[in-house]
């Protein structure tokens, strides 16, 4: 006599699988990254405002100068090397930052207006100018602290 075996079959209400289905496609879906995160960007934002957020994050930052200067930024206004600006991954635009060399301790209060960094484990891109304020030309890279200082009213998220 064959044996059975007993298959024991998980079955999620119709709603929550289709609900499921949704979640997935939006999150693979190009447009889906773009929402999801601009949503974060907006909940972040909110946070920070709020005061809820007190960020603060340690690594190592870089910095680009003239090769971009003129080009436009993730926020859509052209990026200028002689500002004071900084590319973040996540921070909404608009954002001041106080960047501070543990190297050597100088700091420097930038506004967020791009996105970036693409290389490696960074944590933000500074403009040419800030990056000559806080004495890291030369090395191109230092371990530094980014300290949210304010979320300027009616910045673009």
């Amino acid at each position: 006599m064959p044996k059975t075996h007993d298959i024991a079959v998980t079955r999620l209400p119709h709603r929550q699988a289709r609900l499921l289905v949704v979640a997935a496609a939006m999150l693979l879906l190009p447009g889906g990254l773009v929402r999801a995160e601009s949503q974060a960007t907006a909940g972040l934002a909110g946070a920070i405002e709020r005061g809820v957020v007190n960020l603060v994050q340690e690594g190592v930052i870089s910095w680009y100068g003239a090769a971009f200067h003129d080009r436009k930024t993730a926020s859509g206004e052209l990026f200028d090397s002689a500002a004071l600006t900084m590319a973040h991954p996540s921070l909404p635009f608009g954002t001041r930052v106080r960047v501070t060399n543990l190297r050597n301790g100088r700091s420097v209060v930038v506004r967020v207006n791009d996105r970036g960094p693409f290389v490696g484990t960074r944590i933000a891109d500074l403009s040419q100018a800030a990056a000559s304020e806080i004495g890291m030309m030369q090395r191109g890279v230092a371990r530094a602290r980014i300290e949210v200082v304010s979320q300027s009213q009616g910045a673009d998220r």
